[in-house]
């Protein structure tokens, strides 16, 4: 794995495998989100179990995912943790010589997009408790084109602009903020 202060990339197999199991996702997702979290707020907010929620937390730990926040216990019975890092990167061509690395990518992946798929049906069974503006301003869309390599990578990096601009305005709350996502994908289409 190589690292920069916000950022872990990740191109280890085992590190892969431990981001593939969904409730270690949604626990990193928790701690990037709202911050540091006890092991029993973690439980609370997932519904697992606390031993369970300490053992994944074990497992995020190896892999550098999270580390303990001692300086927020109050007492020694509750452990704290944060996120290590904002962001989790891969790429997708440094794996593609290697079956055991590429195997945990796909799997990492493919919980990833279950993670976002679910994210997306909680959001569209939300909208009857917000406010009529907010569902005005929320977009679903898809859109496709025929593009050259450079013009595609092209719009993956305007797409990628976007997405650290709006991060940079909305790292932290502020009067009048609501929490807000954006899930975007830029892929190929297969020739068929």
């Amino acid at each position: 794995m190589s690292e920069n202060q916000n950022s872990i990339d990740l191109r280890d197999a085992g590190a892969m495998r431990a981001m593939a199991h969904p409730l270690r996702l949604r626990i990193l997702g928790l701690l990037r989100m709202h911050g540091p979290h006890s092991v029993g707020m973690l439980a609370e907010a997932t519904g697992a179990a606390s031993g369970s929620i300490s053992y994944h937390l074990s497992t995020l730990a190896k892999h550098g995912f999270v580390e303990p926040a001692p300086e927020l216990e109050r007492d020694g019975r509750e452990r704290w943790w944060r996120s290590a890092h904002e962001v989790t990167s891969l790429s997708a061509e440094s794996y593609l010589d290697d079956p055991e690395r590429r195997e945990a990518a796909e799997a990492m992946r493919r919980t990833v997009i279950d993670a976002y798929h679910r994210e997306l049906l909680e959001a569209l069974d939300a909208e009857l408790g917000l406010e009529p503006e907010w569902i005005a301003a929320s977009d679903s869309s898809d859109g496709g084109a025929q593009l050259t390599l450079d013009e595609f990578r092209e719009l993956t990096a305007d797409l990628a602009a976007v997405r650290d601009k709006w991060w940079a305005v909305g790292r932290e709350p502020r009067e009048g903020t609501r929490a807000v996502r954006w899930i975007t994908h830029t892929f190929p289409r297969s020739e068929q």
